[in-house]
């Protein structure tokens, strides 16, 4: 049967993708192809020779759950630490839905980006300590990846309020990635460290960017519902 979302708000939108709750299942996600940015627009806006390729590959879907295989076969449960487990797909009324982990807090709320977090509270001790144990793990395994960006990462927060753990949920993987897996692991796990010291280097640019006062720096990691259940008092 399939998922009924388009008379659903999503709770986070992206720049191809839009973000619900499953129907089904409160601790799951469903990421949806924008309807009003289709591949073919994706790929107009792409440069000589990249709009030679074809549209399958600008299907952030596609790319997602075929990324999320490779690293499981490399890396097992280890992976989901701190990076979204991913289910596959389900038929919703807006074509197919990528299932993946919804990262909650105690309290049962969508956690925030680690965006939000630092833009809301500064770069707390707290927030600095998950950095930190969150780049020693990424640099450990040498997890290839894109860009380290602050609106793909969660901050999940325990009932004081504290960051249990930081999340990955979007952002993985690269065109150029898998052919290299004969590689050696000191490749990977010197190309984890500069992602993640890129990571740092973002902190300090949204600090920066807070210090000046103003709006939230765009809309990526801003939710647009807490995705409460329903039945919550």
């Amino acid at each position: 049967m399939s998922l009924n979302l388009s008379r659903v708000e999503p709770f986070a939108q992206g720049g191809n993708r839009l973000c619900f709750v499953h129907p089904d299942d409160q601790n799951r996600c469903v990421k949806v192809r924008r309807p009003d940015f289709t591949l073919e627009d994706r790929r107009r806006k792409k440069g000589f020779p990249k709009n030679l390729k074809p549209l399958s590959s600008f299907d952030d879907n596609a790319e997602e759950y075929r990324v999320m295989k490779q690293l499981y076969s490399r890396f097992g449960s280890a992976l989901y630490e701190h990076v979204s487990n991913c289910f596959g797909f389900e038929d919703t009324d807006m074509g197919k839905g990528l299932v993946s982990d919804l990262i909650r807090d105690n309290a049962q709320n969508v956690s925030h980006t680690l965006k939000q977090y630092i833009w809301d509270n500064g770069y707390t001790d707290d927030c600095k300590r998950s950095v930190n144990q969150f780049c020693g793990y990424w640099e450990a395994l040498g997890i290839p990846s894109r860009d380290l960006l602050l609106h793909n990462i969660v901050a999940q927060m325990d009932a004081e309020g504290c960051i249990v753990r930081l999340v990955v949920i979007d952002g993985l993987g690269s065109s150029s990635m898998f052919p290299n897996w004969m590689l050696p692991t000191s490749f990977f796990k010197k190309k984890a460290k500069r992602k993640t010291e890129n990571l740092r280097h973002r902190i300090e640019l949204l600090l920066q960017d807070r210090e000046k006062g103003g709006v939230f720096p765009g809309y990526h990691g801003l939710l647009i519902h807490d995705g409460a259940p329903s039945d919550k008092a």
